[in-house]
């Protein structure tokens, strides 16, 4: 029984490590990170809710369109943090992974804007 938990917490633990590489935030913490200079500020709703209000300075790259991360790579510098944001946080923090396995380091808004 002892080699079965044992095995299964380590299960979790690997689990747990994989799922993400990147950093979840709340909102005092996020808006700490992104008064620095070194962190680039996205912003992955649609076009249409962008121009309806963002966070300013954010850069708009909606994360279910096609191409995005062409788009992200093209646009994003690799030497900087990026903190991506949506409006509940689903789809910041599907960006967030796919910007993580392209080498970025993602802070991501836990819970999105609203």
């Amino acid at each position: 029984m002892k080699k079965i938990i044992t095995s299964l917490l380590a299960l979790l633990g690997l689990a747990a490590c994989s799922q993400q590489g990147y950093e979840n935030t709340d909102v005092n913490a996020f808006a700490s990170r992104i008064e620095n200079q070194d962190v680039i500020l996205l912003d992955v709703r649609t076009a249409e809710e962008f121009k309806d209000g963002h966070i300013q300075n954010a850069i708009n790259i909606d994360v279910k369109q096609d191409g995005f991360i062409e788009e992200a790579k093209s646009t994003l510098p690799a030497d900087k943090t990026i903190a991506v944001y949506c409006r509940g946080g689903r789809r910041s923090a599907n960006a967030a992974e796919m910007l993580v396995k392209e080498g970025y380091k993602v802070v991501n808004l836990e819970g999105g804007i609203m």
